[in-house]
């Protein structure tokens, strides 16, 4: 039984010491759960053998670790390295891509009537001093090319777009005079012996011409150059063995337009070199003329079997 005592004519009960230390531990684990802390089941050695079943005297409260104490699974974002930069920097958007390269207009080989504009055109302005021949050789090459070194362009000797458009800013459209100058006209050489009967190619080394004659009748005269000291011309009497309009030489790959042959390979024909470089180069033994029209007209009256001379 329990015991009681009377103070003060009150009767208190005294209450047992287990049953105390229950309800300190009952208050203390609301006080630990009101203190924010997580309560753990422990199991206590020393008290179980004093506590009855299910009384709950063999049990301790322990709070935890708050959760934001233990150790990170994953180091902090501000510990991690930096980015590698990229190894190849990217183009600024200001970068302006290389401007295309101007195309070709005319260049060496080229023939026809923009040529000739070309050369009078340049002819206007002192870089080129001979009279249009619409072919575009070496002589046209270097004119170009000196044009280009003046103005400040690149020295390539091909008209270009840029070229071709800083030229035209500076000169004129040729007039047909300039593009086709008239022909100086040069006193007929006494012909040879040989030329005076039939119809004859009538050709002078001295005087660099040919003359096309029926019965001692000069009908046309044209200029006319020869081969080198190393592929001279052979001189004598001889016959148009056979006429070919668009020839190509098949020993040197080049074009021989209205030839007509009277000595082995050696030909009268349209040369376009000579057109363009004049005198300053030299056939492999045919007769070179430079005016076109009057080859191609010449071309068309000659007959196979007409006499050729060629002399001194």
């Amino acid at each position: 039984m329990p015991s009681t005592s009377t103070r003060t004519g009150t009767r208190r009960t005294r209450r047992p010491r287990t049953a105390t230390l229950r309800v300190a531990l009952a208050t203390g684990a609301v006080l630990a759960v009101t203190a924010g802390c997580s309560a753990q089941v422990v199991t206590d050695p020393a008290g179980a053998a004093d506590d009855k079943p299910g009384t709950g005297t063999g049990v301790r409260i322990e709070p935890t670790e708050p959760a934001s104490s233990s150790p990170s699974a994953e180091p902090a974002a501000a510990s991690k390295p930096p980015a590698t930069p990229s190894a190849k920097p990217s183009k600024s958007a200001s970068e302006k891509p290389a401007p295309p390269k101007p195309k070709t207009v005319m260049a060496s080989g080229s023939e026809g009537d923009q040529v000739r504009e070309l050369q009078a055109r340049l002819g206007q302005i002192a870089h080129f001093n001979r009279a249009p021949t619409g072919y575009y050789g070496s002589v046209t090459a270097t004119a170009v090319s000196s044009f280009q070194a003046k103005r400040g362009l690149p020295r390539t000797g091909t008209t270009d777009t840029v070229t071709w458009q800083k030229l035209l800013g500076m000169t004129k459209k040729p007039t047909a005079a300039e593009l086709r100058p008239p022909a100086a006209v040069k006193p007929a050489p006494k012909p040879d012996p040989r030329c005076m009967t039939g119809r004859v190619l009538c050709i002078s080394k001295n005087s660099r011409s040919l003359s096309w004659m029926i019965d001692g009748k000069v009908l046309s005269t044209m200029d006319v150059r020869f081969g080198s000291q190393y592929t001279p011309t052979r001189e004598g009497t001889f016959k148009v063995g056979w006429k070919s309009r668009d020839h190509v030489s098949t020993l040197y790959d080049t074009p021989m337009p209205y030839a007509m042959f009277f000595s082995g390979g050696q030909a009268v024909h349209y040369s376009a070199d000579f057109a363009a470089r004049g005198y300053s180069g030299a056939s492999h033994g045919c007769v070179n003329v430079r005016d076109k029209k009057k080859i191609a007209a010449l071309f068309d009256e000659v007959r196979t079997g007409d006499k050729v001379v060629v002399y001194k």
